[in-house]
């Protein structure tokens, strides 16, 4: 079957799901008062929220926290509702429930051009049909997963919503209990009190109030907010401090021992025979494990030990035979230049998706009196989170419980089941801190290393913690792209036309192969992630092209923080640069002429660049770069001030503006910023993933370096004021850093760099 004919029955099958559910309502996420667990008088309301006696709330959180601040985002949202301080309000694990799912990571991943819906026109059809279609099915299938900078877009409708239906539930009864109008009421620091003086704690109220069972009610009108839009302090800092805070690694339990694994060197190799005799005679070796391929990873084994020093050692000491995969050794050279030929050979290209079009290209290019072309790259990236890979685990009398830093609770716990063969309900997870998560615990494969471990140590629980070395070789990596830029310009210096063609492997088929099996096909779909920002771009030609060939080259890819954006923005941000300099402008001049139908856009660019004087001369020695780019719904200009210190080159300062919706927490918005402009500022500088025989040359920190501490430039956050939805937060300042860079290089240097990392 054609990818074509396969599309089209597809787009059929949609249609007819469309027609039957036409009549069917949403799926309602206030969900059953019984999914809370409850204790000690608590007495649960809806899904989410529930009452403990001495009035305090508790929340069901079902996003797990790795530094983006979602553990005091979300609860700030209840409190904001409930007109109570933020430290009453407390977080529980969310049970699997498909109320919990994200809805907002799935619709967001549709690939709607943004200017669709901005425009003063009504949204299109196929905009507002796509969504709907998509929260239906998300809503059914109900995947808990924190990912895409959704965490607060997808809670601002039902989390808010379960919290009022609270605060009514509370005036209604007192009202009633009291024979008083319920306008007269006011809800403060878990009280619900009247002018005559009368007053009730909300644990007093809540039996009663719990039993009118309000599906629905009022949101506070916004005039009435005091929490959301402050600085609220992260509620999750203070144990990071005091070290009580509990990390996958943390765990310690009765009887624990530890794993250490190596696997093939060789990506997607086996190992063949093992010698454990050396390993297995040395102090506190209990056992040798040999491990298959659990979600994704390469085969290898684990040495079991009471410490997972002496299980490091030892796994040192085991004599093992590699196999190559079949399919032959990867080489990152031989990939590049695969990619860059995807891009670059007609019919090659001519087997690409197109993401987007306008006008007419081709008559465009035929009229242009100049035309600009130019070719760029980006490498594979690791994740390098501050905690490497790790999971507890422990089976023992048909049940298996786990210990797990995870962004996929649900796929956890289904691959655990999996592995040791029992029924998903007989899994227990227990989420723990994130060390970082940056799309690498969006994968569960050392989940199932770790159940598979476990099995054959007789009901001891197991902590398998990898090496930095297996974490560095080991990851599923941001993938390579390439892509080819070209520009028609008239003879009057106007840009008339775009094309962009990119090559690259796509990430979705991957992780849905790893993760869900069942829904992987010989078909598939075009991925949004291969070719966001690049199809999406708000600057106003008259005619584009944006088209994608997405390739198979055998590298295990994976979801990286701001995923396609973390370089496609590189890719575009930095032609605008060329560009600019083509039409004979300035660049922030050249960005505003082509933004004047998008005001958003040109409103941050515009805040970035007064922000950080663009228009007064640094000192000497200094250049200034400008970059914008829209990614999960915010958009974000950076302005970096670089210089270069001994031919290197330093990043001083970074000013970013952020339109993110309505802003939840000011303080965490420009914590995130200050998060991924060291992030965005690593990868542009330094990070590259090298392929030698199948081999990964970098294996830790001091041969994929990090940005420190001494390296790191200030960073200035200014928010726009918006009364747009909340869109994310913790990805979109990444995509803009990397063209800023190399956009002030260029100024400095009059070298213009296409591929990362920039080396001057």
């Amino acid at each position: 079957m054609k990818r074509r004919t396969w599309l089209l029955s597809a787009a059929g099958a949609a249609g007819a799901l469309i027609v039957g559910w036409g009549a069917v309502p949403q799926r309602s996420r206030m969900g059953k008062a019984s999914l809370m667990q409850l204790q000690n008088g608590e007495i649960a309301f809806n899904g989410w929220i529930k009452v403990a006696a001495d009035g305090s709330v508790i929340m069901a959180m079902p996003r797990a926290e790795m530094g983006q601040g979602v553990h005091t985002a979300l609860p700030m949202l209840v409190a904001e509702e409930l007109n109570l301080p933020l430290t009453r309000v407390r977080i529980e694990q969310a049970g699997a429930d498909a109320i919990y799912g994200n809805v907002a990571m799935l619709v967001a991943s549709l690939p709607f051009h943004p200017l669709e819906s901005e425009g003063p026109g009504e949204v299109p059809a196929k905009v507002r049909l796509g969504g709907w279609m998509m929260g239906k099915i998300a809503r059914e299938l109900g995947i808990n997963a924190t990912g895409g900078s959704s965490s607060v877009a997808d809670a601002w409708g039902p989390v808010r919503l379960a919290a009022a239906a609270v605060r009514a539930s509370l005036l209604q009864t007192a009202a009633a209990q009291w024979k008083l109008p319920e306008a007269e009421l006011v809800l403060k620091d878990g009280h619900v009190t009247h002018p005559s003086g009368k007053s009730v704690g909300y644990g007093v109220l809540a039996k009663d109030a719990a039993g009118l069972n309000l599906r629905t009610a009022a949101l506070k009108d916004r005039k009435d907010w005091t929490l959301i839009g402050t600085p609220a302090p992260r509620a999750d800092i203070p144990a990071k401090i005091n070290g009580t805070a509990q990390f996958g690694v943390d765990i310690r339990l009765p009887g624990m021992v530890y794993a250490a694994l190596r696997q093939c060197p060789m990506l997607g190799g086996a190992a063949g025979a093992l010698d454990s005799q050396a390993a297995l005679a040395m102090f506190g070796v209990e056992r040798v494990v040999p491990l298959t391929s659990y979600g994704g990873s390469t085969a290898g084994f684990a040495v079991v030990a009471k410490s997972w020093w002496q299980a490091n050692q030892a796994v040192l000491a085991v004599k093992a035979t590699w196999q190559a995969p079949a399919s032959g050794k990867l080489d990152s050279k031989k990939i590049a230049e695969t990619l860059r030929l995807a891009c670059t050979d007609a019919k090659e290209a001519s087997e690409g998706h197109r993401f987007y079009a306008l006008g007419d290209i081709d008559q465009a290019e035929k009229q242009a009196a100049i035309q600009l072309e130019a070719l760029y790259s980006a490498p594979y990236l690791a994740h390098a989170t501050m905690e490497p890979m790790n999971c507890t685990a422990q089976v023992k009398d048909g049940k298996v419980d786990i210990w797990a830093p995870t962004q996929v609770p649900q796929f956890a716990r289904a691959i655990a089941a999996k592995v040791a063969g029992v029924d998903v309900a007989q899994v227990t997870l227990h989420q723990t801190l994130l060390g970082g998560g940056f799309g690498r615990r969006l994968e569960s494969d050392f989940v199932g290393q770790a159940v598979r471990v476990a099995m054959d140590c007789g009901g001891k629980p197991v902590q398998l913690i990898w090496s930095r070395e297996e974490d560095t070789t080991h990851d599923f990596y941001r993938p390579m792209h390439v892509a080819q830029l070209r520009a028609a310009f008239d003879a009057s210096d106007k840009l008339i036309g775009l094309r962009i063609q990119s090559a690259g492997d796509a990430i979705t088929p991957q992780v849905i192969a790893r993760t869900v099996p069942a829904l992987a096909g010989p078909f598939e779909a075009p991925d949004k992630t291969t070719a966001e920002g690049l199809f999406d771009l708000p600057y106003g030609v008259a005619h584009q092209k944006m088209s994608h060939v997405a390739t198979h080259m055998g590298v295990p890819v994976g979801f990286w923080r701001s995923v396609g954006h973390s370089h496609n923005a590189f890719f575009s941000e930095s032609f605008m640069d060329e560009m600019a300099r083509a039409a004979k402008q300035g660049p922030l001049a050249f960005r505003r002429e082509l933004l004047v139908h998008a005001p958003r856009y040109l409103a941050v660019l515009n805040l970035a660049a007064a922000k950080a004087h663009w228009d007064t001369p640094p000192p000497a020695g200094l250049a200034r770069g400008i970059a914008l780019h829209e990614s999960f719904g915010a958009i974000v200009a950076q302005v970096a001030e670089v210089s270069l210190v001994d031919g290197q080159p330093r990043v001083h300062r970074v000013v970013c503006a952020i339109d993110c919706g309505i802003v939840i927490n000011p303080g965490i918005v420009a914590q995130q910023m200050e998060s991924a402009v060291i992030f965005g500022l690593t990868a542009a500088l330094y990070g590259q993933i090298d392929i030698v025989d199948g081999v990964v040359q970098q294996t830790n920190f001091p041969s994929y370096s990090m940005v420190t501490l001494a390296q790191a430039p200030v960073v200035e956050t200014h928010i726009m004021p918006s009364e747009r939805p909340p869109a994310g937060v913790g990805e979109p300042g990444v995509p803009p850093l990397a063209p800023a860079v190399a956009n002030a290089l260029f100024r400095l240097t009059g070298k213009r760099l296409r591929s990362l990392p920039l080396v001057v």
